[in-house]
């Protein structure tokens, strides 16, 4: 293969190096980052010799070259373009920052929200609970223990807004406690408190900006989106000013005027703009969602599914945070649960439906996946890949919304759904089981109702296997189907078929006796020629090429000549998966169009030579 007209054939339908952002490689594949997606044909890069296949994500356009090769393509790729190397890590943040203004600005807020959801639950839980308890027992709210537990229910709501804050600044890159005290200024005991501003007698003013107008003394209870503008606007001024401020006397000058100017700015300006946007934008959701006839909740469950594969569902997290923090009830929760709910009964109808074994395992668990409120699997695995169960699933979604509106279904939390939102669903409770209820039971009928199987050819008697046709385990551990892969390549058999093992000790040993194809100088893959003409690739861990070769060792060489059971590579599992990453190691039949079939020889433990794979010709493939 001639590396340098490859990496000069893909720099060319890329759009030239102009439209090249950021490059990387991994044991497979190129990474790339583009600046203009419409500039590049990916029919035509497919064609280019030496490309096995080309996708996206997460951003980044990956062109699958293949073990061996593909750094060789990569030096020559980067000499091209005349860019410096850089890690994955490196493209990873370039793809994000590609991304367009709405997801990067939908993405802040989650990472703004997830991390407080443990406290808003807590608060949500205790809440739920003493409510229970009063409507059961009403003599136990004159009890100390009673006021007491009160007083843990709403101390994450009524202080929010410094929750938030700190949480912001961590986001923005800026001090967590002068952020922590921008929050407290929104909320000082000196304000009055914006829950008490209907039954204040007269509310205070102050003028701002040299007497140009007055504002309230009123605080911000209530409110999350004037926080997180107000904490970015003290990041970037922190930022610049310890670039300017002289080390000297940065640590006195840098926290005064951060937080000086941000308040100020606070009050006068973010707090009286933002707030009565935020308002406004509250009750436009709470008008929405209480439209006569249910017709609100039922739009807006049909199409939160549709909200999630855009990526922009994160938003909802300062939505559920606005409308507990400013009613004390979150309304949306319950819709969004029919919307989860309608995923996992229409990837379980498709689960009982189709005869494909392989997409039976693979729905079933993505179904109970949903009902606990997780519906990624369900959606992007199953239900949108099929097209018919997706859309009986935005009908579900629509019909539970409609009675979840209907019957004013609402929670003391956010951040739970499906089954597990009964812990946080204080009223109406049954109208919160008949909202599943009625999701599941529309998106799984219509869905049984809909789909059908493809007709698939009858496959031809299997010939027996010959006996070289056998391939043994490399290594020790726990067999793991291909499928069940976590990471794409290898689990949609890009590089080709085989299967995986979780190994119980760190060595891999030759299968049989072969010929050296391929060592990779991280010793973390190798690629061997078998004398039955199986090309095999050996992948120890899941983006293990990161470690750069550290508790990798090799006792081979590229081209050496290897028998059966031969050490050729040790590993410290320990070690590797205290760095983060996965062990579980692919071994692939790289060329698995050069046989009939491939199919899997063993189930649970196997030992090192133990039958592995079977290749063969003459048959259908089952791999």
């Amino acid at each position: 293969m001639d590396y340098k007209a490859c990496a000069q054939q893909i720099l060319a339908e890329l759009g030239g190096k102009e439209n090249l952002v950021s490059a990387a490689h991994c044991a497979t594949r190129l990474r790339l980052v583009i600046a203009d997606n419409s500039k590049c044909s990916k029919e035509r890069l497919e064609n280019i010799e030496g490309v096995k296949g080309v996708f996206e994500a997460a951003g980044q356009l990956q062109i699958i070259i293949g073990t061996g090769t593909v750094n060789k393509v990569y030096d020559e790729f980067i000499q091209a373009a005349g860019i410096e190397a850089a890690t994955k890590e490196e493209v990873k943040r370039a793809a994000a920052s590609k991304a367009p203004w709405y997801k990067r600005a939908v993405k802040t807020l989650g990472d703004v929200f997830v991390p407080i959801i443990p406290a808003i639950v807590a608060s949500g839980l205790l809440m739920g609970l003493l409510e229970g308890l009063a409507n059961a027992f009403p003599s136990i709210t004159s009890s100390g223990t009673y006021t007491i537990i009160h007083l843990f229910s709403n101390a994450a709501f009524v202080f929010l807004p410094i929750l938030i804050a700190m949480s912001a600044a961590k986001v923005f890159g800026g001090n967590q406690y002068l952020g922590a005290v921008i929050g407290m200024i929104m909320i000082h005991p000196d304000l009055v408190n914006a829950w008490s501003v209907a039954s204040a007698e007269s509310i205070p003013t102050a003028a701002a900006w040299f007497g140009l107008y007055n504002i309230n003394l009123v605080g911000y209870q209530g409110h999350v989106i004037p926080v997180i503008i107000a904490v970015w606007l003290m990041c970037v001024l922190e930022k610049k000013l310890h670039k300017i401020v002289p080390e000297m006397i940065d640590l006195f000058v840098t926290p005064l005027v951060s937080v000086l100017v941000t308040g100020y700015v606070t009050l006068t300006v973010i707090g009286p703009v933002f707030g009565r946007l935020e308002n406004w934008v509250l009750a436009a959701m709470q008008y929405l969602i209480g439209l006569p006839y249910g017709i609100g909740g039922m739009i807006c469950g049909g199409v939160y599914a549709l909200t999630v594969v855009a990526g922009v569902h994160h938003m909802y997290n300062a939505l559920e945070a606005g409308l507990l923090s400013a009613t004390g009830f979150n309304t949306w929760m319950p819709i969004a649960t029919a919307a989860n709910v309608a995923q996992g009964g229409a990837a379980l109808a498709f689960s009982l439906k189709t005869r494909n074994k392989k997409q039976k395992s693979v729905a079933f668990p993505a179904s109970l996946s949903a009902f606990l409120g997780i519906t990624e699997p369900a959606i992007f695995g199953v239900n949108l890949r099929f097209g018919r169960p997706f859309i009986a699933a935005l009908i579900g979604g629509a019909a539970g919304g409609l009675i979840a509106s209907l019957f004013k279904v609402s929670a003391t939390a956010y951040g739970i759904t499906g089954i597990f939102g009964l812990l946080i669903t204080t009223h109406n409770i049954l109208a919160y089981l008949l909202v599943m209820a009625v999701a599941f039971a529309v998106s799984f009928g219509l869905t049984f109702l809909l789909y059908k199987d493809k007709e698939e050819k009858a496959a031809p008697a299997e010939k027996a296997a010959e006996p070289d046709s056998r391939i043994a385990s490399p290594l020790a551990g726990a067999v793991v189907a291909l499928k069940d892969v976590p990471d794409a390549t290898f689990a949609e058999g890009i590089l080709g078929q085989g299967i995986a093992v979780q190994p119980t000790e760190g060595k891999i040993v030759a299968p049989a006796d072969a010929t050296v194809s391929t060592l990779f100088e991280t010793h973390h893959a190798i690629g061997l020629t078998l004398d039955n003409g199986a090309e095999l690739l050996v992948h120890i861990g899941l983006n293990t090429v990161e470690l750069q070769g550290e508790g990798f060792m090799a006792h081979v060489s590229e081209g050496d000549r290897v028998k059966k059971g031969q050490t050729l590579i040790t590993f410290d599992t320990a070690l590797i998966e205290s760095k983060g990453y996965k062990t579980v190691t692919p071994v692939i039949v790289t060329n698995s169009d050069d046989f009939d079939s491939v199919d899997m020889l063993a189930q649970g433990a196997v030992a090192a030579l133990d039958p592995l794979l079977d290749v063969k010709k003459g048959s259908v493939v089952h791999a």
